[in-house]
């Protein structure tokens, strides 16, 4: 059997960014012909797409890990590595993406709308993109980044103009099915309903959704029955029918007190649903009893200001004249919406003082650098490769991290951590005029790769060593036993 799962928590984990390559260009005769490492492919991305086949967010609710596919490494010979492909997960149409705090992240309405819910890494450059005019022989490449992992929460919000609400066996199912091709379950028990049911209505040229919202009870809003399961899919709606049931023959209850108590769970549920229009309708009228107390209650809600209509499902009685009202209603309200403006790109230029990071001293005296650069920087960073670690220490220095730390008043020896607590690089700082610059030289420089030099002057160095091997022979005195 089919099972409704209109709320999810998902994780999801991007795709790794492919690991740059070190290599260099090798033939005959030629043994070093520079360097020709590839860049590593980018990690894929997760994706989120309204796909109008799917109603339901039952297979996450079974699967809820999903992981994109990562980038594959560089190679020599410059070949770049494969980008991990996307994983695209198709939901329903109206559903909310938010973070484990609650906030909306994104609100997924129409055919086609997506969100990226985790990022790819991007790939590693290799030392091919890493050489320039002053490196040109790297000895290193970039890590890969690591792809976006992310904790979610996806909920189904029912996409329909028009919310049928009411009591258990009230008749909604019933009403939904003759307005309506929809055909959902319909008996003589309470809670028949166990999912929003949507039907298409045709009112002379105005086309709308209508939904069948299961039933509700006292303290729906509190959880109790199914209230609180599927009161959020009336939240879109633009119109609220209140359905209410002229033949109950439950003796505490009567139409206007059900009409109190639901009205009373939309309130605390919601407000924004206060000025949502209402129409009342009175069904089940084809039952004696239904008839003449649908008479005597339709002038007490009329004085509410309610709009009231008498009508039978069963024998398809005042329908008509409900369609064409509810017709009138949601153009009503599709005209009062804003009109949706063509797509605009938001510029922000940065502010003329950001740095882009930022440095911070804690209360152990600890000195945290954090921002987007700084800590991608460190997680393509090899620290088993000092070539790769004094590149790493140029780039922070030409950023301006270490005339940062001097100003917030660090000195040598004192603690830095790049990162958040978590995930962070500790490291003893050694202020540098050219950071690194001192432990490795010229760093990316390789006298291999130089141009040849000419042959008087390998004969002049060639002799000029002899000459300083035979002085120093000249100098040596044997020891007398």
């Amino acid at each position: 059997m089919t099972t409704f799962v209109d709320r999810v928590e998902l994780h999801v984990a991007a795709g790794n960014g492919g690991h740059g390559c070190a290599s260099v260009h090798r033939e005959k005769f030629k043994p070093l012909g520079g360097p020709d490492g590839g860049n590593g492919g980018r990690g894929g991305d997760v994706i989120l797409t309204v796909d109008q086949s799917v109603t339901t967010l039952l297979e996450y609710h079974h699967s809820p890990h999903r992981k994109a596919t990562n980038g594959k490494p560089g190679e020599g010979g410059n070949r770049s590595g494969k980008d991990g492909q996307d994983l695209v997960l198709p939901v329903p149409d109206g559903t909310v993406v938010l973070d484990k705090a609650g906030n909306v992240l994104a609100d997924l309405v129409g055919h086609g709308t997506s969100y990226v819910a985790a990022q790819g890494g991007r790939g590693g450059l290799g030392n091919a993109a890493l050489a320039s005019a002053r490196r040109k022989a790297p000895g290193f490449a970039l890590l890969g980044v690591p792809g976006d992992m992310q904790d979610i929460v996806l909920e189904l919000k029912t996409v329909a103009d028009v919310a049928l609400v009411g009591y258990p066996s009230a008749g909604k199912s019933s009403l939904i099915s003759v307005l309506s091709a929809a055909k959902p379950k319909i008996a003589d028990y309470p809670f028949t309903t166990l999912v929003p049911n949507l039907g298409v209505v045709t009112a002379g040229s105005t086309v709308y959704t209508i939904a069948d919202v299961p039933g509700l009870i006292p303290g729906a809003s509190q959880g109790k029955g199914l209230g609180l399961e599927f009161l959020r899919h009336v939240e879109r709606c633009s119109v609220l029918v209140h359905v209410l049931d002229t033949a109950t023959l439950e003796s505490e209850r009567d139409p206007i007190s059900d009409l109190d108590i639901i009205e009373e769970e939309l309130r605390q549920y919601k407000t924004s649903l206060a000025d949502r229009p209402r129409v009342v309708v009175l069904n089940k009228i084809d039952v004696p009893d239904g008839k003449d107390l649908a008479e005597m209650v339709r002038p007490d809600l009329e004085e509410r200001g309610y709009r009231v209509f008498e009508v039978s499902a069963v024998a398809h009685t005042g329908l008509k004249e409900l369609s064409f009202a509810l017709a009138e209603l949601v153009a009503k309200s599709r005209a009062a919406k804003p009109k949706e403006e063509a797509t605009r790109i938001v510029i922000r230029p940065k502010a003329v003082d950001d740095a882009g990071f930022t440095v911070v001293r804690e209360e152990d005296g600890l000195f945290r650098v954090r921002g987007e650069k700084p800590e991608r920087w460190v997680r393509q960073t090899d620290f088993n490769n000092d070539e790769a670690v004094g590149y790493l220490a140029d780039r922070l220095n030409r950023l301006g991290v270490e005339e940062q730390l001097m100003k917030a008043g660090a000195r040598a020896g004192d603690g830095v951590a790049i990162g958040p607590e978590d995930n962070a690089v500790v490291f003893d700082w050694e202020p540098t005029v050219m950071a690194g610059a001192e432990m490795l030289g010229r760093r990316g420089e390789d006298h291999r790769f130089e141009a040849p030099r000419p042959a008087a002057q390998r004969r002049r160095d060639r002799q000029a060593e002899r000459d300083e091997a035979a002085q120093e022979f000249d100098d040596f005195e044997p020891f007398e036993g």
